[in-house]
């Protein structure tokens, strides 16, 4: 059975772009794969050393996780510092890693010019602790985003460079896991690219009916078409990936002929597919906030995926520990 590794930082709320990036891809998953999902909170702290919010962050994924439907007796789901062995391991991989490749990472070198007071150790060292979080697991796939493929790439590298010196076939090469078909991109309310969290342009998973009303209606549009058939500007061809997304066919169906006949309004469509969006986030919000009340239920799935991923982590790093030299 193939091995999955994913991790995200505790940085604030999911949001829809997440859920159909990647959660409802992880569901299936769970089904076919052994999986580790981990909420990177020591990869966090590139950017927020202080983060006042952070152990709550952290329960919040988790309880987004349970709403959208992981099952967490079927896979384990944990905090990236609870498992000592992956800090030990990354220390161990810096050894492999030649301070050239880490400055000429692309993703350094933009986080360096967005925080260039706070240019660190570990933002320098990131693709190493990613790498660690991987391979600590043996995983052989990876769900990634464009932003972290280099990343990936890099892990390949030191994961190669390790075999190579030790002269062992013992860490498996991971790969790149693409959703292919099934991923769907988001798009953002602003008219351009993805939602995202940073761009201040998305709707959370944990929005009430009178917030996703108002970003709806907030969606940039154009001044309508002016003839039968006009090509879609950027901003309405995202209103009607939203439309395909969130309303049925004949829905979708009916504003693109009101489009085509220029009778189109868009007050009306945004405020059709508020309602029809509400409705797809109120079950996931409401059992969000439901388990968000247990902490304590929260903190025992913690616990279970902590044992889960520490079992196979000390495995790994005692066969480490071994291949270098050290007595065991």
């Amino acid at each position: 059975m193939d091995t999955v590794v994913s991790g995200i930082r505790p940085t604030g709320e999911l949001h829809l772009g997440n859920y159909f990036g990647a959660i409802k891809n992880f569901i299936k998953l769970q089904e076919t794969h052994k999986c580790f999902f981990f909420i990177a909170d020591v990869h966090s702290l590139t950017t927020h050393l202080k983060n006042e919010k952070l152990y709550e962050n952290t329960l919040k994924i988790v309880a987004t996780y349970l709403a959208c439907g992981l099952d967490y007796n079927k896979v384990a789901i944990y905090r990236q510092s609870d498992v000592p062995e992956i800090f030990e391991l990354y220390t161990y991989l810096n050894m492999l890693a030649y301070k050239g490749e880490l400055e000429r990472c692309v993703t350094f070198k933009e986080k360096a010019k967005k925080q260039p007071d706070n240019i660190n150790a570990g933002l320098l060292t990131y693709p190493v602790l990613m790498t660690a979080d991987i391979i600590i697991h043996k995983a052989n796939k990876v769900p990634v985003g464009k932003d972290q493929e280099q990343h990936l790439e890099m892990a390949r590298n030191f994961v190669s460079r390790f075999n190579r010196i030790f002269n062992i076939d013992f860490f498996p090469l991971p790969h790149p896991y693409s959703f292919d078909d099934d991923l769907i991109k988001i798009p953002a309310l602003d008219g351009t690219g993805k939602m995202g969290k940073s761009e201040n342009n998305a709707i959370y998973l944990t929005d009430d009916v009178n917030i996703i009303q108002k970003k709806v209606l907030k969606a940039v549009t154009d001044s309508g078409p002016t003839e039968p058939f006009q090509s879609m500007s950027e901003p309405i061809k995202n209103l009607f990936t939203f439309l395909k997304i969130f309303a049925s066919e004949n829905d979708y169906n009916y504003f693109l002929n009101e489009y085509n006949s220029c009778k189109i309004k868009y007050s009306e469509l945004k405020y059709f597919l508020a309602e029809k969006i509400n409705n797809f986030v109120q079950p996931i919000r409401e059992k969000i906030f439901e388990f968000f009340e247990n902490k304590n239920f929260l903190e025992k799935i913690l616990n279970e995926g902590k044992e889960k991923a520490r079992s196979s982590a000390i495995k790994t790093l005692l066969e480490v520990k071994k291949i270098i030299g050290f007595k065991i």
